[in-house]
C-alpha cells in the first residue's frame, strides 16, 4: 500500500490569527479534544505519515509522539488560510475542523484541491454554514424544522443565535417574541448576522453520521446536555454519545431524517453532525446540520470498535479512484 501523507488542522488548537474573534476561544478546549481522536486514530494506521497543527504554546509542542507523527506550525504571522495552502501542497490529504463563522471553514476548503480534501464540497459547506439558508432548504425537502412552528400558537419560547456560529455561541433563548426581535434587530444594527427562530421544546439530540457516496450511515445518536441562565444564554456542557434510550421507531425517525437531509444537500461526506431536537408531536425537527467533525468525535471510535478516520479516508480515495477511472473513460 502507497504511503499517504495527512495533514490535520483543527483550527482553534493550531495558534494561527483568529479570525473568529472572541467568542469562538472558548471552545479552545473542545477543539483540542477532537484534534487529539483524530490524531490518535489516523497515527493507528499504516502507511500513513501524519502531521498535525499545533500552536508554539501547546503543552504538547515538541513532545515525542509516534515515530509516523510530525507536529508543524504556522509561521509567525501566517493566516490559517497560508498556513493550510502550504501544507496542502506537501501532503497527499488535508482533515480540517474549523467554525463556519465568518466563512472560515468555507475559506479554507477553496485554498486545498477537492482531491485532497476530506469532507464535505465547498458547496455543502457554504450552504451549511448558513442557518437559515440551511432550514430552507431542508423545508423545501419537506424536511421538520423550526420554520415549521413560526405560526404555532403552543410555541413559548423564541431563540436569536448567529446565522453563521459554530455550537452554542451567542445563543440567547427569549421568554416572548418581542424581546427576541428587538434582541434580532439589535445585533443587525451592529453588523452581526443572526436568524430568530421558534425555540422547539423536546429532547436536544444530535446524530452523528459517515455520508460516502450520498449514502448516510448513521453512528450514534446523541444527548445534548444544554443550560439556560437568566439572561436567556443557552450553553452546551455536555453531549452523551450513543444515547441508547430510543425505542425502534424513534431510531427509524433518525435513520430516515439522517438520508433525508444528505438528500437535501448533496456534497456532504465524511464525518457530518446533525442537530435536532426530538419534539412530542412532529418527531426529528432539524434545526442544523455541520459539514465537519463534532465533539461527538471524541471516543466514538472505542464506542463503536471501528476507527473511523481509517474508513473515511478510505472512502474519500475510493471515490476519488472512481471519478478518476470515469474521467478516463469519457
Amino acid at each position: 500500500m502507497t504511503t499517504r501523507r495527512v495533514f490535520l488542522f483543527e483550527y482553534l488548537s493550531a495558534g494561527t490569527p483568529d479570525r473568529c474573534h472572541g467568542s469562538a476561544a472558548g471552545l479552545h478546549a473542545e477543539g483540542l479534544a477532537m484534534r487529539d481522536a483524530m490524531q490518535a486514530d489516523l497515527a493507528a494506521l499504516p502507511n500513513v505519515e501524519l502531521s498535525v497543527a499545533v500552536g508554539r504554546s501547546d503543552s504538547s509542542f515538541g513532545a515525542d509522539g509516534p515515530a509516523s507523527t510530525r507536529q508543524v506550525c504556522a509561521l509567525v504571522g501566517e493566516s490559517a488560510l497560508d498556513f493550510v495552502a502550504r501544507q496542502a501542497d506537501l501532503h497527499d490529504l488535508v482533515w480540517v475542523v474549523a467554525p463556519e463563522t465568518d466563512g472560515l471553514l468555507a475559506a479554507l476548503n477553496e485554498v486545498v484541491p477537492p482531491q485532497r480534501w476530506l469532507g464535505c464540497t465547498g458547496e455543502a459547506i457554504r450552504l451549511a454554514s448558513s442557518k437559515r439558508a440551511t432550514l430552507a432548504r431542508l423545508q423545501q425537502h419537506s424536511i421538520a424544522t423550526p420554520l415549521d412552528f413560526m405560526t404555532d400558537a403552543a410555541v413559548r419560547h423564541w431563540v436569536v443565535k448567529p446565522d453563521d456560529g459554530a455550537g452554542s455561541l451567542d445563543t440567547r433563548r427569549h421568554g416572548d417574541h418581542a424581546a427576541a426581535l428587538m434582541d434580532w434587530q439589535r445585533r443587525g444594527q451592529r453588523g452581526e448576522t443572526a436568524t430568530l427562530e421558534p425555540w422547539v421544546e423536546g429532547d436536544a439530540l444530535s446524530l452523528s453520521l459517515q455520508v460516502h457516496n450520498d449514502c448516510a450511515e448513521l453512528l450514534a445518536v446523541n444527548r445534548q446536555r444544554l443550560a439556560i441562565d437568566g439572561e436567556g444564554a443557552v450553553s452546551l456542557i455536555e453531549v452523551d454519545i450513543g444515547a441508547g434510550d430510543f425505542d425502534a421507531a424513534q431510531r427509524h425517525a433518525f435513520e430516515q431524517t439522517a438520508r433525508n437531509v444528505c438528500a437535501a444537500i448533496p456534497g456532504l461526506a465524511g464525518w457530518v453532525g446533525i442537530d435536532l431536537v426530538w419534539h412530542a408531536r412532529r418527531g426529528p425537527v432539524v434545526v442544523e446540520v455541520n459539514p465537519r467533525v463534532t465533539s461527538a468525535y471524541v471516543g466514538m471510535s472505542a464506542a463503536l470498535g471501528r476507527n473511523l478516520a481509517a474508513e473515511i479516508l478510505s472512502a474519500h480515495e475510493a471515490a476519488h479512484l472512481q471519478t478518476e477511472i470515469t474521467d478516463a473513460a469519457l
